[in-house]
């Protein structure tokens, strides 16, 4: 079934210790295609010849790859009808894993939510794993983080909030995925610590593990109601400071000048103001 183009190089030729290390994880039908085929990819991608293209040895190592279920297939494949590694590997997808499949993981992500019981970071490695059973479900990133955000409870939606400074949608993906991977990090280190002391503490019961968790969530969520008042606090304070205005010189002090005779007092204090026959003396300058 597949066609393998010409190859015109001299000396070259499948080394057997290539062939034994495909075969020694063949796929079966019953494992991930996607993870088998990274895993195919980075065992084909030690094996280089500057004459021979990496899609070529593909093609040439991927029957040996496959065994029970998977092989059968193969072999039943009309002759000739697979000519490229882009062609093998699309229809080795849809027969191993159906539209049926791809439409179920497609609406488990769109209607993925965070569970009542379930961490941040719990929530998170969970939307990751279901990306990853279903790499070709074609959302984009802006999608995907939007899709993970309004999954989340209202104090873990809050906390990313105070993390990007206001609204964490408003961030561009990058952004918002440095965000999540940085809150997600702190949540469990956080979690461990608290379990640690939690178990050192605690009797030993039956009830122990169920305490251990309710001190988890107790904890996460006093430090994430910290989290945001501080930052709420940062940032009133800085909005403060920038409404202050500093004068651009200082003000001078206001001094008192007769209108009368012009010296440093008041209208009311002048002499010749309250009709006095004293006159001032009036002398050249010098």
């Amino acid at each position: 079934a597949i066609v393998v183009p010409p190859i015109n190089a001299n000396n070259f030729e499948l080394k057997q210790t290539l062939i034994n290390l495909v075969q020694s994880n063949q796929f079966t039908g019953r494992q991930d295609p996607h993870n088998y085929l990274r895993f195919f990819n980075k065992v084909t991608s030690t094996f280089r010849h500057p004459e021979v293209p990496n899609t070529t040895v593909k093609l040439l190592l991927f029957p040996f790859s496959l065994e029970g279920e998977a092989r059968i297939w193969l072999d039943k494949e009309p002759p000739r009808s697979i000519l490229t590694w882009e062609d093998l590997v699309s229809k080795f997808i849809n027969q191993v894993f159906p539209p049926s499949k791809t439409t179920y993981l497609r609406n488990e992500i769109t209607n993925f939510l965070q569970k009542s019981n379930e961490t941040f970071n719990e929530a998170w490695e969970r939307f990751k794993d279901l990306l990853r059973q279903c790499p070709h479900h074609g959302f984009s990133e802006l999608h995907q983080l939007d899709t993970f955000y309004n999954a989340l409870n209202p104090n873990d939606q809050d906390a990313l909030d105070s993390a990007a400074g206001g609204n964490f949608l408003d961030k561009i993906p990058r952004e918002c995925l440095s965000i999540i991977e940085s809150k997600s990090k702190v949540r469990y280190s956080r979690i461990r610590v608290t379990d640690v002391r939690a178990n050192a503490n605690a009797p030993l019961s039956s009830s122990s593990h169920s305490n251990s968790f309710d001190l988890q969530q107790i904890a996460a969520a006093l430090e994430d109601k910290l989290d945001i008042r501080m930052n709420r606090f940062e940032k009133s304070l800085n909005e403060m400071k920038n409404s202050i205005v500093t004068p651009t010189a200082p003000l001078k002090a206001v001094t008192k000048v007769c209108v009368t005779c012009g010296s440093n007092h008041s209208y009311n204090q002048c002499l010749l103001t309250r009709g006095g026959n004293d006159f001032p003396v009036f002398h050249d300058n010098i």
